[in-house]
């Protein structure tokens, strides 16, 4: 119950410093009205969203302009050689940039080690890439569990409810059904909100790797044209 007083007091605290404090006291009549299953999927929803912002700062910094990047990096093999290419990777962020230096890096033991290198760092980089994405689908998935949770535990108090009144009346059962409605309906807007997240880091991580393959092609080309001797 402190518990449930302090988020309300919170809630308050938002109401009065915006402009619309009605919303703010609507969702804290709710939330305590909700009952204790609205605490789990309250932290499901901070979690979560802990996870996305972790996940879009990353996913932020990881951005690079490939185009321009791969044009750099081709210039530099061909007047500075491989040196001249491995510092242009070291000063640019980016998970295209780290999977170029490795492949730079196992040029001298052959192309077929450099190409090793760079599929094994691709693999490597798209794990990074991907890692929280687990953790924000287990809180899409739990957030409507725990509401459904929400729903039969008020059920089971409205049915209490009349169990002890020995008879059937909208007042009665009126709170066991809030809780139901009220756990089920938190659970699905966490959930929703945290989908909408997850799918924007998948297309944005599919974009990542497909430039990461699509350019590590042309590394790879780029150096079996070093390699070739010149007519």
């Amino acid at each position: 119950m402190d518990f449930v007083l302090t988020i309300a007091s919170i809630f308050n605290v938002i109401a009065q410093t915006t402009n619309d404090s009605g919303v703010m006291n609507w969702l804290t009549e709710k939330y305590v009205a909700g009952g204790i299953f609205m605490h789990p999927i309250l932290a499901s929803l901070i979690i979560g969203l802990g996870f996305c912002f972790e996940r879009l700062w990353t996913l932020t910094r990881a951005k690079t302009n490939t185009k321009k990047f791969i044009v750099d990096v081709k210039k530099a093999l061909n007047n500075g050689g491989i040196e001249a290419a491995k510092k242009i990777c070291e000063n640019t962020r980016g998970p295209v940039a780290s999977v170029f230096y490795a492949g730079l890096l196992r040029y001298n033991e052959g192309l077929d080690a450099a190409e090793k290198a760079i599929s094994a760092y691709g693999g490597i980089e798209m794990g990074f890439l991907e890692r929280g994405l687990i953790w924000i689908s287990t809180f899409i998935t739990l957030a409507p569990m725990l509401g459904f949770t929400g729903t039969v535990q008020g059920m089971i108090e409205a049915f209490d409810a009349i169990k002890e009144a020995a008879q059937i009346s909208p007042a009665i059962v009126a709170d066991g059904i809030a809780i139901a409605l009220l756990t089920t309906l938190f659970g699905l807007v966490v959930a929703m909100v945290l989908q909408v997240f997850y799918n924007y880091f998948v297309s944005r991580i599919d974009r990542l790797v497909g430039d990461m393959e699509q350019t590590s092609i042309e590394l790879i080309d780029a150096l079996y044209e070093m390699k070739s001797p010149k007519k």
